[in-house]
């Protein structure tokens, strides 16, 4: 009979092993990159309203771009390593990222319509009722975003309504592409085949909190309290989870990216608003009230679909903290694993700020 395999040993091995290939895809985005950073502003003066349109396209491109080249490289450079740890691998990694950007004619209404409801019925109630109980988060996310700085990517929210209108379709769009491509089309769905799936979801979740959290080392939001920040860090950390969970169940990117930069669209008016030195009731009467109407019509209509969702959802959640019974994981091991999720979602975040 062979020794039997250490749950701890095998919980560290399947994370150092996702954290190689982390590095090796976060080189590749460093080296791509350089294309919007360096390119952009010798095509387009940085100061025309069409910079940051075509900064955040070529951005959004070349992440795609860099992802797909370097999971072929890390393949070919970890394939005698990778067969050790990798769960669940049927298809070329890189592929597998592609196959989530497919829309077919059978499933393309099914994908608008997941879209549709996770914008309605997460993101939107969501913030409105963050901006309602707690009015400066408008003024901390503007104060965050600091549209005045001489090198900022966000002064189209300084623009006449025109102009950041086009601006902010084109922006919030790619921004949303970029992000969705690389927590949840890279970190969610390549981690679920080193590990178990909930701990991927968890490591990109809190990759994606982290991110947005970090506004509060830079120098303008100095003067507000901790709070705002580590509201926008929970914020971001549980719609992390629940687009990672949809993500994985049904191998489609474009819901989430479509609820992901229609949402940032809406958000971006409310900031674009209180700019403009309009109070945040225009906001609620004008856009807010009218989609949490449709919001209301989504949820009864889809209540049977929602429910479905979130009951399996939340089942395959509370597995999350049930030991793992494939790798014959105790109570030890099981507070261990969920402490190694944290800490390696941490050092891919400092990995991902130092790089990239």
């Amino acid at each position: 009979m062979g020794k039997k395999k250490s749950p701890l040993k095998t919980l560290f091995k399947e994370r150092v092993y996702f954290l190689f290939e982390v590095l090796i895809i976060f080189l590749g985005l460093f080296i791509f990159m350089l294309i919007p950073v360096y390119l952009v502003p010798v095509l387009i003066e940085p100061s025309s309203v069409l910079f940051e349109p075509v900064y955040y396209i070529v951005r959004a491109v070349s992440a795609i771009i860099a992802i797909i080249i370097f999971l072929y490289l890390s393949n070919f450079i970890m394939e005698s390593q990778k067969r050790k740890v990798i769960l669940n691998e049927d298809i070329v990694p890189a592929q597998n990222f592609i196959n989530l950007f497919r829309i077919s004619k059978k499933n393309v209404k099914y994908q608008f319509l997941y879209g549709i409801l996770i914008l309605f019925l997460i993101f939107i109630p969501l913030d409105f009722f963050t901006y309602l109980f707690l009015p400066d988060m408008i003024s901390y996310s503007a104060i965050a975003l600091d549209p005045s700085a001489e090198f900022s990517l966000n002064s189209y929210l300084l623009e006449d309504y025109f102009i950041f209108l086009i601006s902010v379709i084109i922006v919030q769009v790619f921004v949303a592409v970029y992000e969705e491509a690389l927590t949840r089309g890279f970190l969610t769905n390549r981690g679920s085949d080193y590990m178990n799936k909930m701990s991927a979801v968890i490591i990109s979740s809190f990759f994606f909190g982290l991110g947005h959290y970090r506004y509060i080392f830079t120098r303008t939001t100095t003067g507000f309290p901790a709070l705002y920040p580590f509201i926008w860090f929970i914020q971001t950390f549980l719609v992390g989870i629940v687009l990672s969970m949809i993500v994985l169940k049904k191998h489609w990117i474009f819901p989430v990216i479509f609820a992901h930069g229609f949402n940032n669209i809406i958000s971006a008016h409310a900031i674009w608003n209180y700019l403009k030195a309009n109070d945040f009731i225009l906001m609620t009467l004008t856009v807010y009230i009218p989609l949490l109407v449709i919001s209301v019509i989504l949820l009864v209509w889809q209540f049977s679909r929602i429910k479905e969702s979130i009951t399996s959802g939340f089942k395959e959640f509370k597995l999350y903290f049930k030991n793992d019974e494939n790798i014959g994981e105790e109570t030890l091991e099981k507070f261990v694993r969920i402490m190694y999720d944290f800490l390696f979602g941490f050092i891919i975040f400092l990995v991902g700020v130092i790089i990239i």
